[in-house]
């Protein structure tokens, strides 16, 4: 027997386990390097197309598949696939960029392949083990051991392990929300002590290990809202101030905070005086307009998937000669992707995506729907200043994350009066 929370739940039937045991390396894998991602992704689609050809219909019932975001997923899929008729990007660029697209899939497959609240919880408890995994490989760099599997660039520099410190910074905040919202579910009785120490090491780990702005916000915007929902009803209307003052503690507590802060500053006036495109800022803001300029030519039907730097590049020869930067296959804003690549309606159909993540997130419990909530809102923040769900690993961390939490919500823990029904 495995005792979770206040569940007591049997082991997973052995006719289980191979499907199992391949959702779980998935739900491992995003904390591991990209090439062991890959390798997931495949086994988990190979295992979904067997259960499709083989299994007998109806044996199981797929509580996850009566979600909207399947479909929406499934939408989406669809309409950039179309797009391919007239995309102008390169020969083998629209193809590529629908497959980096298609990551969005593994949100479905998590939820046709766990059938089962206990099956959800394994799946849970693996990725649980990657992230811890990676969290504590960050402060043995921390501490200066050399660690082998640490092959990030700069990792002895930056402590991140497996991608940039960027990615890794906003996987490890979300990871904090989880280990906050969900701390009920750890297992044994130090479960909840042994959740509680790993959000307080994320968050110092975010908040004074790496410089990520994005990681910055995200988890600002995460503990603001923790820190909502565990205030009186009475003292709701203070919560708008929760996340200035949030940022003010931060901000006076890291030096990496408060000088990754006033770096914006001084990278938007420089660009806004002499349009240097040299700071992390900078190029942003270049990207971004060139989006938008891309995004008037086509406001409808936009580019076609994979066109996004082919317009791009013809539009900053062509207004600022002399002046390009590097090589960027994205515009580092997600909803200015799909405006490009899809106009207008690729903004309401990447918008009605995350709708439907956080609808579906909320038919869970309270903790549930607040941890899909809170993940959520990170997917929102990240794709804001990064292409999060088109980049890969924080792209497929942000997938497997999101399955998981809206299979949670899809298999709800039985009320006590159905535990006794089904056990009289």
């Amino acid at each position: 027997m495995i005792i979770t929370g206040v569940q007591t739940l049997p082991m997973i039937p052995a006719i289980a386990n191979i499907r199992l045991l391949v959702v779980c390396l998935m739900t491992l894998s995003v904390a591991l390097p990209i090439a062991i991602i890959s390798l997931s992704k495949l086994l988990l689609l190979l295992c979904a197309l067997a259960l499709l050809l083989f299994e007998r219909r109806g044996a199981t019932p797929i509580a996850g598949m009566r979600m909207a975001t399947p479909i929406v997923v499934l939408g989406a899929m669809l309409m950039l696939a179309a797009s391919l008729m007239w995309s102008t990007g390169p020969d083998g660029q629209p193809l590529t960029s629908w497959h980096k697209h298609g990551k969005l899939v593994v949100i479905a497959l998590l939820l046709f392949l766990l059938r089962s609240r206990r099956e959800v919880l394994w799946a849970l408890a693996a990725f649980a083990v990657g992230q811890t995994f990676m969290l504590a490989s960050t402060w043995l760099l921390v501490a200066g051991l050399p660690l082998p599997w640490a092959r990030a660039n700069e990792a002895a520099s930056s402590h991140a392990v497996f991608s940039s410190y960027l990615d890794q910074s906003m996987m490890t905040a979300c990871f904090a929300a989880v280990c906050w919202h969900l701390r009920g579910l750890a297992p044994g009785p130090g479960g909840r002590r042994l959740a509680l120490a790993l959000l307080v090491l994320s968050l110092a780990c975010v908040f004074f290990v790496f410089r990520a702005r994005s990681g910055h916000l995200i988890a600002i915007a995460l503990v603001s809202l923790a820190i909502m929902w565990e205030l009186p009803q009475r003292m709701r209307a203070g919560a708008l101030f929760v996340p200035l003052l949030v940022a003010l503690v931060f901000a006076a507590s890291s030096d990496k905070v408060s000088g990754r802060l006033m770096a914006v500053v001084h990278e938007v006036q420089a660009y806004a005086v002499h349009e240097d495109v040299t700071t992390s800022s900078g190029i942003r803001i270049n990207l971004w307009q060139r989006s938008l300029q891309a995004l008037e030519q086509r406001p409808w039907a936009g580019s076609g998937v994979g066109s996004w730097y082919q317009e791009y590049n013809a539009l900053q020869t062509r207004l600022s000669p002399g002046s390009n930067i590097e090589y960027h296959s994205n515009p580092h804003q997600e909803f200015l992707l799909w405006a490009v690549e899809l106009g207008l309606p690729g903004v309401v159909l990447l918008g009605g995506l995350m709708t439907a993540m956080g609808l579906d997130g909320v038919r869970g419990d309270r903790n549930t729907s607040r941890a899909s909530l809170s993940v959520v809102l990170a997917l929102v923040l990240a794709c804001l200043f990064n292409c999060a769900l088109y980049d890969a690993l924080i792209g497929d961390f942000f997938c497997v994350l999101i399955g998981l939490l809206l299979a949670l919500a899809a298999h709800p823990q039985p009320s006590p009066a159905l535990r006794q029904m089904r056990f009289a």
